[in-house]
C-alpha cells in the first residue's frame, strides 16, 4: 500500500504548487522583523525619556491664583 492509496488522494508535490500565488517569503519576514525590532527599541527609549521628565505645572504669569480649599472652614 502506498501513501496515495492510504489517504485516498495523491499527495501534493512541490511541482504542483500554484506559481501565481504571491507570498511574502523570507524577505518579507526579515523586513517585518526589523521593523518590529526598531519599534520595540523606539518604545523602550521613549520610556526612558519619559521617566526623566519632572513636570510640575506653573501658573501663567497673568492668571490669578485659585484659592485652595481650607479644611478648617467647613464651607461657612
Amino acid at each position: 500500500m502506498t501513501a496515495t492509496q492510504a489517504f485516498g488522494r495523491p499527495l501534493v508535490s512541490l511541482a504542483e504548487v500554484n506559481q501565481d500565488k504571491v507570498t511574502p517569503g523570507l524577505l518579507g519576514f526579515v523586513i517585518f522583523a526589523v521593523l518590529a525590532f526598531g519599534l520595540w527599541m523606539l518604545m523602550k527609549n521613549m520610556g526612558k525619556q519619559m521617566k526623566k521628565i519632572d513636570f510640575e505645572e506653573q501658573p501663567e504669569a497673568g492668571a490669578p491664583e485659585r484659592p485652595t480649599a481650607d479644611p478648617t472652614t467647613h464651607g461657612s
